[in-house]
């Protein structure tokens, strides 16, 4: 067996290895599942939603990134984000501005989405090469609006909000800034930044907005892009999702960057998007919510009996790509 490649685990392998869970434990409700966005602990009264990500694809902005990520899944379980930790891992040669960058990054986006940040542990180490922020997030949920990704139900329609590949697109034009100028031209550049930074990559308000109406599943777009997202929610369901690909969004830089580096839209680091699974007699009063509030959110697919997740193209069911290498690490 050969080296694994960057990015995830494969599924296959993945799958095996969640299943060293250490000691049996009746209060967790959901632990390690393919598929989920966070672990659920009983405490009684009360859901404590538990979720730990990292960033590491970004030089830049990477301690606001962590806590936008991991808030992202919190609040993709109908919870709302109280506390987070980071563990902050520095390249040697890292000064006290840049140290002093990283924490009040985490401060500013943490105090925006009214979350306390309450301990980590910081290193500077020869075993990173760049900044490396691993973050951990809790959350509280009541019992009956607890939201994960294994309740679609086949019938249910399935909503995406934003766009397709936004974190992906953000981080080509921080990266790779001159590549994306040429490409874009000066004023597509500056327009491309401009929506990016409009969007943001939050779901926050969206997820627990879509909480409030009674919906089925939510799923957060992160790793691999739309399309390993719509793979996730399918697998936890044991649904089959086919989606119309017209109907995905996607930002004409983000298609244009990535015809550029040969990469696709449907597999790019896609936070800022969120998938929601809702009965169809529930999906005009949900749009009209979101349209009130001003998100964006487009009817992409419906879920089914069967499994998998297939894209209606020449009127034939084509399987989805599934990501498992996310697109951006042929660039990065």
């Amino acid at each position: 067996m050969g080296p694994l490649n960057p990015g995830k685990l494969p599924h296959g392998l993945l799958e095996k290895l969640i299943g060293l869970k250490g000691a049996e434990d009746p209060r967790v409700f959901v632990g390690p599942k393919l598929g989920e966005d966070c672990a659920v602990i009983d405490l009684g009264d009360f859901f404590l939603i538990l979720k730990a990500d990292p960033v590491t694809f970004v030089t830049g902005r990477a301690g606001a990134y962590a806590v936008h990520v991991n808030a992202n899944d919190v609040a993709s379980m109908g919870a709302r984000p109280c506390w987070f930790e980071a563990v902050l891992l520095c390249p040697l040669g890292t000064g006290e501005k840049e140290a002093q960058g990283l924490f009040a990054e985490i401060d500013e986006t943490a105090r925006a989405l009214d979350i306390a940040v309450v301990g980590g542990h910081t290193e500077i180490t020869p075993a990173v090469t760049r900044p490396v922020v691993i973050g951990s997030m809790q959350g509280l949920v009541a019992k009956n609006r607890l939201v994960t990704s294994s309740g679609v139900r086949p019938g249910d329609c399935i909503v995406m909000t934003k766009v397709a590949g936004l974190e992906g697109t953000a981080v080509l034009l921080q990266e790779k800034p001159q590549e994306a100028a040429r490409v874009l031209g000066q004023e597509g550049l500056a327009e491309a930044r401009r929506l990016v930074g409009e969007l943001g990559i939050s779901v926050v308000q969206e997820a627990l907005m879509a909480a409030e109406h009674g919906v089925h599943a939510m799923h957060d777009v992160t790793e691999g892009g739309v399309a390993t997202a719509l793979f996730e929610l399918a697998y936890a369901s044991s649904v089959q999702i086919l989606v119309n690909p017209e109907a995905i969004p996607v930002l004409d830089a983000t298609r244009q960057l990535c015809a550029h580096f040969g990469i696709e839209p449907m597999g790019l680091l896609g936070s800022g998007g969120l998938l929601i699974a809702l009965s169809k007699q529930d999906l005009p009063k949900v749009q009209e919510a979101f349209r009130v509030r001003g998100f964006l959110a487009k009817l992409i697919g419906e879920a089914s009996e069967g499994e998998g997740v297939y894209a209606l193209r020449d009127n034939k069911n084509v399987p989805l790509p599934v990501y498992e290498q996310d697109e951006i690490t042929k660039v990065l």
